[in-house]
C-alpha cells in the first residue's frame, strides 16, 4: 500500500449537483472551507456508477483524474486485482432513476450496494471504513440489516448528512449538562429526502443532553391543516418554532401559515420522554433551523436557545466541503467523528414518519427503535462561528472549483 489511502467511490449516478459530484468531485478536486483549500490527502481509484444517463459528468471527471470505471461493485472494490484492493469506501446512494414505493419512499439500492460492499470484505478476510452518505436504507429493516451485518465484519461506520456540520447563526450547542425540555427543527422541501435533513439538524442537537440518546418511543406525521390544529392542542410549541424561524434570515414577510401552503410536521416521543417535532414549511423558509427550551443549570427556570442551519454561503452545496474533510479524516483515522447511531436512529424515524403518513397519519409506536448513544470522540471539522449569508470561502485554488463542486 501507498502512503496515501486508496478509495473506491460507488455511486448511483454522477450528475451536476447530484450527492455524487457533492462529495466525490471534492475527492478529486479539493475542499474548500473557511479555512481554506485543501487538496485530498486520498486518492480515488476506483469508479462505480450504477446508471449513466445523457446528463452524466462522472465518466469524464474519472477519465480526467485517470480513476477507473468498472462494471460492477465487485471490481470497483478490487481496483484491478482479485480481491479487496482499497482502504476506505464512499457509498453515494442519493439521486438517480429509481422507483417510489407505496409508502413514497425512494428506493434507492442502498442496502443493496452495502451487500455487495460487505460481500468482498467477507470473501477477502478484511474489512475497511465505509461512509454512507444520509440515511442507511429507504426501510429500517434493510437499515437493521446493515448495522448488523457491519457489526460481525468490523466495518468502521460513518454516515450521515451534511447538515451537522454547517454553518449555524448564531452558533448554538448544547453542552450536555443541561436539561432539554422540548425541541422544535424547522425544515423545508420533499418530505422524505429533505424530512430526513430536518430529522438529522433536529437530532445532532437534541442527543447532546444529560444521559445522552435513548431512542424513540413513538413517531406522528401530520399535514395540512392538521398541523397547526396540532399545535393549538400543544402537540409541539408555537414559542419554539417561532423563535427558530426567527433565526433564519431569508424568508417573506409574513407568518408561517400565510405562505406555507402543505405545512407537515413529524411528532416524536423519546424513550426518555422528550418530545420533539420537525416542521416542514415548503414556501416559508429555504433553510434549516432548531430552537429548544434548556433548563437553566440552578433548575429554576428555563430559555430559549434557537439557531439557523444554513449550507449556501457560496452557492448550494458548500458546506459538503466539511462534511468531505471528517469523511477523509475517518478514512485516515477508522474513528468516525459522531455516532453512526444517530443515523441509524434518523433513518428509523423517518421510516416510521412515512409509515404513519401512508396509512392516514397515524401514531407509529416504535418499541424497535430503543437505539441508545452519547455525542461523543472526535470533533468534527466544521465551522466554529457563525458568518454573513453571502460570504465567500477563503479558496487558495479557485481555478479548480464552481461553488457547489468546491
Amino acid at each position: 500500500m501507498s502512503a496515501r489511502l486508496r478509495v473506491a467511490a460507488i455511486c448511483t449516478i454522477y450528475h451536476e449537483w447530484s450527492h455524487a459530484d457533492a462529495i466525490v468531485t471534492k475527492f478529486l478536486k479539493g475542499m474548500s472551507t473557511d479555512e481554506g483549500f485543501f487538496p485530498p490527502e486520498v486518492d480515488v481509484v476506483s469508479m462505480y456508477i450504477d446508471h449513466v444517463l445523457e446528463n452524466d459528468i462522472g465518466l469524464a471527471l474519472a477519465e480526467e483524474h485517470g480513476v477507473p470505471v468498472y462494471s460492477s461493485i465487485r471490481r470497483a472494490l478490487h481496483a484491478g486485482g482479485d480481491k479487496l484492493g482499497v482502504d476506505a469506501v464512499l457509498l453515494i446512494g442519493e439521486h438517480g432513476d429509481y422507483p417510489w414505493n407505496e409508502r413514497g419512499r425512494h428506493m434507492y439500492p442502498r442496502r443493496y450496494f452495502f451487500e455487495q460492499i460487505a460481500g468482498v470484505f467477507g470473501e477477502s478476510g478484511r474489512s475497511v471504513p465505509v461512509f454512507n452518505d444520509k440515511h442507511f436504507a429507504y426501510d429500517y429493516t434493510d437499515a437493521q440489516w446493515t448495522w448488523t451485518r457491519a457489526k460481525a465484519l468490523g466495518v468502521p461506520l460513518m454516515a450521515g448528512s451534511c447538515l451537522p456540520v454547517s454553518w449555524r447563526s448564531p452558533w448554538v450547542e448544547h453542552d450536555g449538562e443541561h436539561s432539554i425540555e422540548e425541541a422544535v427543527a424547522i425544515g423545508y422541501g420533499g418530505i422524505e429526502a429533505y424530512g430526513y435533513h430536518t430529522l438529522e439538524t433536529l437530532q445532532c442537537m437534541v442527543e447532546r443532553r444529560p444521559g445522552g440518546e435513548m431512542g424513540v418511543a413513538s413517531v406522528q406525521c401530520l399535514e395540512g391543516d392538521e398541523v397547526w390544529r396540532s399545535r393549538d392542542r400543544g402537540l409541539w410549541s408555537r414559542e419554539l418554532a417561532e423563535a427558530a424561524c426567527a433565526a433564519i434570515q431569508n424568508k417573506p414577510a409574513g407568518s408561517m401559515e400565510e405562505h406555507a401552503a402543505e405545512p407537515a410536521v413529524f411528532l416524536i416521543e423519546h424513550r426518555d420522554g422528550l418530545k420533539t417535532a420537525a416542521l416542514m414549511l415548503n414556501g416559508y423558509v429555504s433553510d434549516w433551523a432548531y430552537a429548544a427550551r434548556v433548563r437553566h443549570s440552578d433548575g429554576e427556570g428555563s430559555e430559549i436557545a434557537a439557531c439557523e442551519f444554513y449550507l449556501q454561503p457560496d452557492g448550494p452545496g458548500a458546506s459538503f466541503g466539511y462534511l468531505s474533510r471528517n469523511i477523509q479524516r475517518f478514512f485516515q483515522t477508522g474513528v468516525a467523528p459522531y455516532a453512526a447511531e444517530r443515523t441509524l436512529l434518523t433513518t428509523g424515524v423517518i421510516d416510521a414518519a412515512m409509515i404513519s403518513r401512508s396509512e392516514d397519519h397515524r401514531l407509529v409506536e416504535t418499541p424497535y427503535l430503543d437505539v441508545s448513544y452519547e455525542s461523543y470522540a472526535e470533533m468534527p471539522i466544521r465551522p466554529l462561528a457563525a458568518r454573513p449569508h453571502g460570504a465567500s470561502l477563503d479558496r487558495e485554488a479557485p481555478d479548480l472549483l464552481l461553488p457547489w463542486r468546491s
